[in-house]
């Protein structure tokens, strides 16, 4: 199943980002890998990031996105995960 996950940064967002980058992009690694990091990138106004996922499930989904280092490192205030039906190339 595709995922939809919105990490909406936090105040000091911003500053915390470069830093923890190398983190964030290490984890998501074995996404790209397998093919199952479809795409991903920040928000150009830099209100967060999104990213679509392939994950076995909500559950699955939810805690990959809790471990990210962007959350754990205060990057992201909150994250929202949304599952997703690609319906158009």
């Amino acid at each position: 199943m595709l995922f939809v996950i919105i990490g909406y940064d936090g105040p000091d967002g911003a500053q915390r980002r470069p830093s923890v980058r190398p983190a964030h992009l290490e984890n998501l690694q074995p996404l790209v890998a397998q093919g199952r990091m479809i795409i991903g990138g920040p928000f150009t106004d830099g209100s967060g990031s999104l990213m679509i996922v392939e994950m076995e499930s909500q559950a699955a989904a939810e805690e990959f996105a809790r471990n990210d280092p962007y959350t754990k490192q205060g990057v992201f205030a909150r994250v929202e995960v949304r599952p997703f039906r690609k319906v158009v190339p």
